[in-house]
């Protein structure tokens, strides 16, 4: 078997982290089976649908190198490979469904729908949904409704009686009785817009699909599909249902936990081959130790096998650390090249940058890449070179463990021995040990030497190493910061 899978979202919002997902573990999928990867936008919810989702949806992509085998742009033998371009196809194998007796005309009105909705609900009746009043019109019955100009929607027949069952590669048979499946679901809307159940079908036959991986909370859809399938006589593929991404609390992922969006993760500084890493890792895995994948290792060994059944918790630390691992690997030259945005939006660096900035990014890149979780963490990194704003807070030069008076001697004399220390080319090495020794003198742990003059120095207790800051600020800046925040603690 020729392995085709499909990643076919809705172009109804930014593209989300568990679909990203989901299109990785298919791609990944794909050409590990030697197989080919098809892109389908559906795009038949009109109301929500926006170009700039669609946008997304590509440069997203293109953002993390998965290039699609098939579909919008690139084209393909079963295109047009956007809903929206296939109607008449939809209308076709609705209408055929009609003619075999397996669908039927519906002419009931939206209020008519309310008033059995409602019936229904005040009755508690056990039986919920359509109640089939028009699944079995003569055709005078049907003319006459067409003859007054209403069009009707195409319902499905689903049996009444019976199970159905299907097979997922994870979770195994699943069988659900018919008379739970919703009575009747409408296939073709009245204004010629299919719904997702029969655009859904029809296009992953005749695209060929052979493996339908998609997230479990569209289990419930399985069997309905199946049933589809089998009115048009129509082997079913393959079904792998995926893990849900989860938040911490175990609740699905979504904005109360974090960002979601993808857009935001690459805004925010985060790796193209980090974001790949870790989500693949979210749900699946090789051996239940190996952490470190490429995008090209992952392409190779990448097997159904490895999908979780539970659902996957999303963890942001998690995240957080493999992108600081890719950043520390990333060549000098290319993050130059990616954090300069974040220092020229922050009005730090020139636009376009002078060959004064890129210098100055050759000179930051070493020190502060061993610092940063994210590219935009540079910024307040790197903030005290370009502006200088005082701490006046004394309790932020305070470290845990140290009172005001300790601090103030760890700060005057602890300055007095770096300068000195700097003026006479002391290694410095040897002026940390005296830093150290000055510490254990006054009874106080390292850092509280260390957190007072780093604070003086660059204005902040999160910075770069304290004698590359120094370097980087230039002897004469650092000197003029010292006796400042020495100053402070002399005068209150």
């Amino acid at each position: 078997m020729d392995v085709r899978v499909r990643y076919a979202p809705s172009p109804t919002g930014l593209q989300h982290i568990g679909g990203i997902r989901t299109a990785l573990f298919n791609y990944f999928f794909a050409k590990a089976n030697g197989g080919k990867f098809i892109l389908r936008v559906e795009d038949t919810d009109r109301e929500r649908y926006s170009d700039e989702s669609l946008e997304d949806l590509y440069s997203t992509l293109e953002w993390l190198g998965i290039k699609w085998d098939e579909g919008p742009v690139v084209g393909g033998p079963y295109g047009p490979y956007i809903q929206s371009e296939r109607f008449d196809l939809y209308k076709e194998y609705a209408e055929k469904l009609v003619e075999e007796g397996k669908a039927y005309y519906c002419f009931c009105t939206p209020e008519r729908l309310e008033e059995v909705r409602k019936a229904q609900v005040e009755s508690k009746s056990e039986y919920q949904g359509y109640d089939r009043h028009c699944a079995n019109l003569s055709d005078s019955e049907i003319k006459a409704y067409l003859a007054q100009g209403i069009k009707p929607v195409i319902r499905f027949r689903v049996p009444t009686s019976g199970k159905t069952t299907f097979h997922d590669i994870l979770m195994g048979d699943i069988t659900r009785r018919n008379c739970d499946i919703s009575p009747d679901p409408i296939l073709l809307k009245s204004d010629g817009f299919p719904t997702y159940h029969l655009a859904n079908v029809v296009d992953d036959y005749l695209m060929h699909i052979t493996h339908i991986m998609r997230a479990q909370e569209w289990i419930p859809s399985g069997p309905l599909h199946v049933l589809l399938y089998e009115a048009f006589g129509w082997e079913v593929p393959q079904y792998c249902h995926l893990p849900m991404v989860m938040g911490k609390d175990g609740q699905k992922l979504s904005k109360r936990h974090g960002s979601t969006a993808v857009r935001d993760f690459r805004a925010k500084g985060y790796l193209p081959e980090a974001i790949i890493n870790y989500v693949t890792l979210v749900g699946w895995s090789l051996d239940g130790s190996t952490e470190f994948f490429s995008k090209e290792d992952l392409e190779k060994c990448f097997t159904m096998e490895g999908i979780h059944k539970a659902p996957a918790v999303f963890d942001y630390k998690k995240l957080d650390w493999f992108n600081g691992q890719y950043i520390r690997q990333c060549d000098n030259k290319r993050l130059a090249s990616l954090v300069a945005p974040y220092l020229q939006e922050a009005g730090y660096l020139s636009t376009p940058l002078t060959e004064q900035d890129e210098e100055l990014l050759e000179t930051l890149v070493p020190p502060v890449k061993e610092r940063m979780k994210v590219l935009s963490d540079v910024v307040p990194l790197t903030s005290f070179l370009f502006e200088d704003k005082p701490v006046e807070d004394k309790n932020v030069y305070i470290a845990k463990g140290s009172d005001e008076a300790q601090t103030a001697e760890a700060l005057v004399t602890g300055s007095e021995i770096l300068l000195s220390g700097l003026k006479n080319g002391e290694a410095e090495s040897a002026i940390e040990e005296k830093l150290v020794a000055l510490s254990q003198n006054l009874g106080i742990k390292v850092n509280g030497v260390f957190q007072p003059i780093r604070v003086a120095i660059t204005n902040s207790t999160v910075s770069l190493p304290l004698f590359d800051s120094i370097r980087l600020l230039g002897l004469d800046e650092t000197e003029k910061r010292l006796e400042r925040a020495v100053k402070l603690f002399k005068e209150n």
